[in-house]
């Protein structure tokens, strides 16, 4: 994968990227999927300046191939985290909610490259237009915040690839070689991948997140909250009550409420399986055991080449016989 854009780009072996998690993405996920060829990405959104610091000097310590950090551009303490990232000469960034045009320029004079998320073609196009190095298109499939527009990956690639000319990354609904050799077929050059990395056993989410995510089936996450803040949650008697104030109708304010403070912490790195915000894609479904992140890389990849292989075949088979 020598001449594939994103590895070209962010100077890895294997155009994945593992996304940048609140309460899952520390020093051991981002530096163990960087040592195995990846771009593991630490997700400040959770953290306190002081604590990404830390975060960082850990990930160098652990880790002499590239890393990251991913940015919600709405956090309270987002200047603290630039002078942070600058100070620690971070060279990656990955940006999320929210425009990246006030923060790309100071990025890129301190020599740091910048990915946007991104849920629509829109939104892909005003990134590329304030700068940004690369795109992640993120589908609907997704877990945590979500995009208001509800657009599949399926569909939400090749319409961001058709907007576009930069660099792109394909994220949502991602946790299989197939997967991943399915985005790159709608034109991706990589994908992003974020809940099979959350149950991984360098994932710093709590052990009883990761076994309710184990133990979860088809259609247990819905897209919840839509007119506060969509959100992907896993179904437990937080949600349920979400969803059963959404169906009175409720009021923003009342969500609020509702919502209160720390619900994602609680649920994801406490371990609160009632009472938490308990955020995962869709793919939860697949997930069935929790594993070191070099053997889900080995699988993933694996998987890949089989699959490109199998898809070379039948093109052949099937021009042959035109």
């Amino acid at each position: 994968m020598s001449e594939n854009r994103i590895c070209n780009l962010f100077g890895i072996k294997y155009p994945i990227v593992q996304a940048g998690m609140v309460w899952c993405s520390g020093w051991k996920l981002a530096s163990a999927v960087s040592n195995c060829g990846g771009l593991g990405l630490i997700g400040a959104g959770s953290m306190h300046p002081e604590i990404l610091e830390e975060h960082i000097q850990k990930t160098k310590l652990a880790t002499n191939n590239p890393f990251g950090v991913n940015i919600p551009l709405l956090y309270p303490e987002i200047e603290h985290l630039i002078e942070i990232i600058i100070k620690e000469k971070i060279k990656i960034v990955f940006t999320s909610a929210g425009s990246p045009k006030k923060w790309t320029s100071l990025l890129h004079d301190h020599g740091i490259l910048v990915a946007h998320v991104v849920s629509s073609a829109a939104f892909a196009v005003k990134s590329e237009e304030a700068g940004v190095d690369a795109i992640v298109a993120e589908g609907f499939e997704a877990g945590g915040h979500n995009g208001r527009e509800e657009t599949t990956t399926l569909t939400l690639i090749p319409s961001v690839r058709k907007a576009i000319s930069l660099p792109l990354i394909a994220a949502g609904g991602i946790a299989t070689g197939r997967a991943m050799l399915a985005t790159m077929v709608l034109g991706a050059d990589g994908v992003q991948i974020g809940s099979r990395f959350a149950i991984s056993r360098e994932s710093s989410a709590h052990e009883n997140f990761k076994n309710f995510v184990v133990n979860s089936s088809e259609g247990d996450t819905k897209l919840s909250i839509k007119n506060l803040t969509p959100v992907r949650l896993l179904r437990n008697k937080f949600s349920d009550l979400i969803r059963d104030a959404e169906s009175h109708c409720a009021t923003n304010e009342d969500l609020k409420d509702i919502l209160g403070k720390g619900r994602a912490k609680k649920g994801i790195f406490e371990g609160d399986i009632d009472e938490g915000e308990l955020e995962i894609g869709q793919v939860a479904s697949l997930i069935d055991n929790v594993l070191p992140v070099a053997e889900i890389m080995r699988i993933i990849l694996e998987e890949y080449h089989i699959e490109l292989k199998e898809l070379q075949n039948k093109s052949l088979y099937q021009f042959d016989n035109e």
